[in-house]
């Protein structure tokens, strides 16, 4: 790879990094607004040490000539999220005093969306930190990307390669310059986030916890301010606001910035909203009938309690209600089936994605045509495209990859010593950047602190694979890409 190259990334994570640093301000702020000047200077130190190596990436400056490759942005995506981690853990382990792995479960954990914590005692943790995790899951969700594709423009690279490398979905461009989309996707971010916070307050919250909850729902993240999670607050009002931006969340941000271009009805008409959202009611009723049928529960309180719980995992948000692995092994079954569904392609969410099982449906039914018909011309189209060859591949080599990365990581994490549901569910719900997991240990109940940090490092990469969808990371290990 060429020097003009690597100095041209240094530049852009140089960019990203000196971001970070100016982004920890809000929890030094937070901090004086609460009087806890006690975990001040470890933000502090945080920042002017993120500060000094972003703009030691930054000093060669940007080649004049120089231009990144697509091939390029898959490297750029795969550091900047690296490197973006390592130094987002600064705080934590200055705070907690906790080891570096820890920190770094926790901080790629937040920025990757997925919310597994090895972190208790949040009820009376340090204002500075609890806003720091939500701020690593709002800056993972689409803030720090959309963010990225504004500055990159400005560097005559493309930004909206950034979105096609970060995911290997495929889809319509809604606008033609990537920073006016940018501009709109994040004004559209913020919005929600502003919106989630005045539900959340009005709803029982106070303002810090309001603010928190609004940025993990959005960018369906996870961390909560309670250990408890959601269950610590009894107004049903939170619990039906969480669901709501949960959805929100999940929903593809380009069809938003479509509505404000005066698409009005993007997103009604969208088959994967409309089966995402078919989806999620579908199983509401059917689940909430048979909890309501097995519990004590009234009906309406089942359908609450099953609606977050189930939008959660469905969203791979990860927030919690109770512990539903005490609801019986159909529901831990039914859970463990539900953290691999996901959301919408282009949203905050993880997964495989609904848009996969619909083209999945589509390409089965052709086939099952096609036996009948054997010389019959099958016309394919999903949301009204054709299902050309590339759209097929795309998705079975990632449908593939999806589950052997899965079967690996659980191997592995057997291996390390781990019972086979902690080691199948870590691994799950690692790659489909959910959350908790199912048992005793990992579940909703439960947190990973206490796996071996080898089992930690593992899940890690985990994360990074699923955000990521595996093959902007594995395209780094062929000897094709490095070649001129």
């Amino acid at each position: 790879m060429a020097l003009s190259t690597l100095r041209i990334i240094g530049f852009i994570l140089g960019i990203f990094l000196i971001t970070l640093a100016l982004s920890m301000v809000i929890p030094m702020l937070t901090l004086l607004a609460f009087d806890r000047t006690d975990d001040l200077l470890a933000f502090l130190w945080s920042s002017l040490i993120t500060l000094a190596a972003g703009v030691v990436l930054m000093l060669p400056g940007r080649p004049e000539h120089a231009q990144l490759r697509p091939r390029d942005m898959y490297l750029l995506t795969t550091a900047s999220w690296v490197v973006v981690c390592c130094f987002a853990a600064l705080p934590m382990v200055l705070i907690q005093h906790i080891s570096y792995t820890d920190s770094f479960f926790e901080t790629m954990s937040g920025i990757t969306t997925t919310g597994a914590t090895i972190l208790t005692g949040l009820d009376s943790a340090s204002p500075g930190l609890l806003i720091w995790r939500s701020m690593l899951h709002w800056l993972g969700g689409i803030g720090f990307i959309g963010m990225a594709v504004a500055i990159l423009p400005l560097l005559r690279v493309g930004g909206m390669r950034l979105f096609q490398t970060e995911s290997s979905d495929w889809g319509q461009k809604v606008m033609p310059r990537s920073h006016m989309a940018a501009k709109y996707i994040l004004l559209v971010y913020v919005g929600l986030s502003a919106l989630g916070t005045l539900c959340f307050w009005l709803a029982g919250m106070t303002p810090f916890e309001a603010v928190n909850h609004s940025m993990s729902m959005i960018s369906t993240g996870g961390f909560s301010t309670s250990d408890a999670s959601l269950a610590h607050w009894p107004q049903p009002a939170v619990h039906w606001v969480a669901v709501l931006f949960m959805m929100l969340g999940a929903l593809p941000f380009t069809l938003y910035v479509a509505m404000l271009r005066g698409h009005r009805r993007a997103l009604i008409k969208d088959h994967q909203v409309r089966g995402f959202v078919g989806f999620l009611l579908a199983t509401w009723l059917v689940f909430a009938t048979w909890l309501w049928q097995n519990s004590e529960h009234a009906w309406l309180d089942a359908l609450r309690i099953v609606a977050v719980n189930v939008t959660s995992v469905v969203t791979t948000t990860g927030v919690a209600l109770g512990d539903y692995t005490q609801w019986g092994s159909f529901a831990i079954l039914l859970f463990f089936y539900l953290t691999f569904v996901g959301g919408c392609s282009g949203s905050t969410a993880g997964g495989l994605k609904i848009f996969r099982f619909q083209v999945a449906y589509v390409l089965l039914k052709a086939n099952l045509q096609q036996l009948v018909h054997p010389r019959a011309v099958i016309k394919q189209q999903y949301n009204g495209h054709n299902l050309d060859e590339d759209i097929v591949r795309s998705l079975v080599t990632f449908s593939f990859f999806f589950t052997v990365t899965i079967g690996f990581i659980a191997l592995g994490l057997a291996l390390l010593g781990l019972d086979w549901v902690t080691a199948l569910t870590g691994a799950a719900t690692a790659v489909c950047n959910v959350g908790p997991g199912l048992g005793p240990i990992i579940g909703p109940a439960g947190n990973f602190s206490s796996l071996p940090d080898a089992a930690k490092w593992l899940l890690t990469l985990g994360m990074l694979l699923g955000r990521l969808e595996i093959l902007t990371v594995l395209v780094l290990f062929t000897k094709a890409f490095w070649k001129h």
